[in-house]
């Protein structure tokens, strides 16, 4: 696989939401329907192992990169970009301590763009508390281990070649919120999933229900050490998570503002023969949005660099990024809708996609309640999970 320059990767996931997301975004969401082509397009042009380091034959990218392509495809599809954020989470956890064999049968496929793979790690029993994992993971043998339970909203859920699933192993020794991941594949036995994502927004993620009924998992497929999937939680799928979201939702506001553009440029008063564009007031509201939009872009930049850089504060900032984007996208869709006025108030117009999909950023956890108490705890040298 080839390795290209972050500015060649932009490019191709431009032509990418140009060419194939916009041209499949109404059947995307009029139908719920896994954005397949989409998906397929950024396989084959090697943006399938984008964070994957360049020595395990990925692209070597981080969360900048991360943070710009999903917001690129967030500008014409949010359902698309979250499932291809998603992908990267997973890609990011199974290749930080890949064993070899692991490379081979996994990571390797990923970077060749034959394999996607998606977090299955939410349960409807712990609900935004997603590091307390009720399935069981249990010794079947000296091979393989035993899983028991259910997930919920998995992202890709059906679509994906694997999963990384969380799990408590089954022992009286082992502590709450100690856990492991392992990855589980599509085609294992026991697995059964729930009917398909019918949601109000993000409707062509497939975000579904996975029961897990005695699946058996090769031993091999554990990622890391048993237990010490904490560690995987706050320095892998945390930022992960936190920047493919924010980058998602900054492409749905950044979508939303230019309609807003767009529509004050070509609308005129007939009787006066001016256009919307010559009203100062409209002018100082499209302003204040583009400032708003701005200054959380280069939060969530900022956060993504000081990540990669590996700065000590860097999460704060990521989990300040995530909770700033979804007051964001929230904030400029409902006022470009009300700018826009009956035209973008219409059933099946692009606003109407975009203030559904926008409504997903505070539900997405962690949530934005669950951020903004992480924060406080972070700056006061408390431990983030005391409750």
């Amino acid at each position: 696989m080839l390795v290209y320059e972050m500015p060649v990767l932009l490019q191709k996931a431009r032509e990418i939401a140009k060419d194939v997301l916009a041209p499949n975004v109404e059947r995307t969401d009029k139908e719920a329907a896994w954005p397949e082509k989409g998906i397929r397009a950024l396989q084959s042009e090697g943006l399938g192992g984008l964070v994957i380091p360049t020595s395990q034959g990925g692209q070597g990218q981080g969360l900048l990169s991360l943070a710009q392509i999903c917001e690129i495809l967030g500008q014409e599809c949010a359902s698309t970009a979250i499932c291809f954020g998603m992908h990267s989470v997973g890609s990011s956890v199974i290749s930080v301590n890949a064993t070899p064999d692991q490379r081979e049968r996994l990571i390797t496929p990923i970077c060749e763009g034959k394999h996607i793979t998606s977090l299955s790690l939410s349960e409807a029993g712990s609900g935004v508390h997603f590091y307390l994992p009720q399935t069981t993971l249990e010794e079947l043998n000296s091979e393989q281990y035993i899983l028991n339970g259910a997930k919920a909203f998995v992202t890709n859920g059906g679509n994906a070649d694997s999963y990384v699933v969380s799990a408590v192993m089954v022992s009286p020794e082992v502590p709450v919120g100690q856990f492991s991941c392992v990855v589980v594949p599509a085609e294992s036995e026991g697995i059964k999933w729930g009917n398909n994502w019918d949601g109000l927004g993000m409707r062509g993620n497939s975000s579904r229900t996975m029961e897990l009924q005695a699946v058996r998992v090769p031993r091999k497929n554990l990622l890391g050490k048993e237990g010490d999937q904490i560690w995987y939680i706050f320095n892998v799928v945390t930022p992960y998570f936190l920047i493919a979201m924010a980058g998602t939702f900054l492409g749905v506001a950044t979508s939303a503002l230019e309609e807003a553009k767009k529509h004050l440029i070509r609308r005129y008063h007939t009787h006066t023969g001016s256009n919307l564009a010559q009203t100062s007031v409209l002018q100082h509201r499209l302003g204040t949005l583009w400032s708003v939009l701005e200054r959380t872009r280069r939060l969530t930049y900022h956060a993504a660099v000081s990540f990669d850089a590996g700065e000590p504060d860097a999460l704060i900032a990521l989990m300040a990024a995530k909770v700033e984007v979804a007051d964001c996208v929230v904030s400029i869709v409902n006022e470009v809708m009300t700018l826009t006025g009956g035209i973008g108030y219409r059933n099946g117009s692009r606003l109407d996609r975009s203030l559904r999909d926008s409504r997903a950023a505070h539900l997405m956890s962690p949530t934005t309640e669950i951020l903004r108490v992480w924060i406080g705890r972070a700056l006061l040298g408390q431990a983030l999970l005391s409750d």
